[in-house]
């Protein structure tokens, strides 16, 4: 049977150690007699993953004691409304920066709660890049600042910290949490669905500074205050069970891989096998700046564009899958988040280059 290699942006690929042990214990968690799945989530057992994630999840990002864990549903769209309702604070302005799609989905929703000032934007040159900060229009009046650190469609990612004073910062990481370390102090709120690097979709991460809960827009539905939840420790109703199990055998095995450090090291060489390679050649383009090219997803152009779905076609039969392009922007791209293995991206490069060959 070939080897299948899947390269989709979400939901994506999961460890195969992980997947092992779940199957392994998907009738019988250890001598339980019961599925995770059938788990009362306030049952002792539950209980126990739930709190085993968490600290292992704390132990990993390095998380001070003066944030909250918040596992959610809704996926990360639904913070697009939860944070305007939650961090306004009586204020009705707010600082977004905009370098992409998944930014201008958050801008939109946040209009419906305040005055949105577009810090900054990379749409004149097609979200390639991310505006540095000298560029950056701020509000000093604003209630926090919004930016999505990995553009999962662009393939834009920024290396480097904003720099906000005392306006909270809040990060939109969903495709690329947990894949470098992170100073979280520096952060009011950091969110991630899980779907990309962490677990299977339906599960939503919340990490946000205790300070900031508590004063939410008139109206806000009790679902969506975030107090609520930290309260009653992500329990107020039933959380994703099976999604935050399925998370916590994550966290255990990247911390036994020697934590994000190491899984920065091995990311950044499973990029630059692709990076590489698209700057030796002509027949593939990368359109993303270099300073901006994400070690998570990787968007690439053929030369010659009525080959693509022969590209595709081919690159299916080899076991290298999901390689198409979001259908907003087209042309392919590679998802190599921490679970795809290192020999995927290489056989990834042999059959990009087999299939120059076979076209020039």
């Amino acid at each position: 049977m070939t080897q299948i290699y899947n390269f989709s942006a979400g939901p994506a690929v999961l460890p195969k150690e992980v997947l092992l042990q779940a199957q392994a214990e998907m009738p019988d968690w250890h001598g339980s007699g019961m599925s995770v799945m059938e788990m009362s989530h306030r049952g002792k057992e539950f209980m126990s993953i739930a709190a085993g994630a968490e600290a292992d999840l704390r132990e990993l990002m390095g998380i001070p004691a003066n944030y909250k864990v918040l596992f959610l549903q809704g996926g990360a769209s639904m913070q697009f409304s939860m944070i305007p309702m939650n961090l306004l604070r009586g204020k009705n302005k707010a600082d977004y920066l905009n370098t992409g799609e998944w930014s201008k989905k958050a801008i939109q929703e946040a209009q419906k709660y305040c005055k949105v000032n577009v810090v900054a934007s990379s749409a004149d040159r097609n979200f390639s890049y991310a505006p540095m900060q000298d560029q950056w229009q701020l509000d000093p009046e604003a209630a926090y600042v919004h930016h999505t650190s990995n553009e999962t469609i662009g393939g834009v990612e920024m290396f480097w910290t904003p720099q906000t004073g005392d306006v909270p910062l809040v990060a939109d990481m969903s495709s690329h949490i947990l894949s470098r370390p992170v100073d979280v102090s520096k952060f009011g709120l950091i969110y991630a669905g899980a779907q990309k690097n962490i677990g299977p979709a339906g599960l939503t991460i919340v990490i946000v500074r205790k300070d900031l809960i508590g004063e939410t827009l008139p109206g806000t539905p009790t679902m969506l205050d975030y107090k609520i939840h930290a309260d009653n420790d992500s329990m107020y109703n039933t959380p994703p069970t099976y999604g935050m199990y399925i998370a916590g055998l994550v966290f255990k095995l990247l911390k036994a891989k020697g934590g994000l450090a190491a899984m920065e090291k091995i990311n950044i060489r499973k990029a630059n096998l692709l990076y590489d390679y698209f700057d030796a050649t002509d027949f593939y383009s990368c359109p993303t700046a270099r300073e901006n090219r994400s070690r998570m997803n990787i968007p690439f152009t053929l030369k010659n564009p009525a080959l693509d779905d022969e590209f595709l076609k081919q690159a299916q039969s080899r076991g290298l899958l999901q390689l198409k392009g979001h259908r907003s922007v087209g042309g392919m791209r590679a998802s190599i988040y921490n679970a795809m293995p290192e020999e995927g991206v290489a056989t990834l490069v042999a059959f990009l280059k087999e299939f120059e060959k076979n076209n020039t």
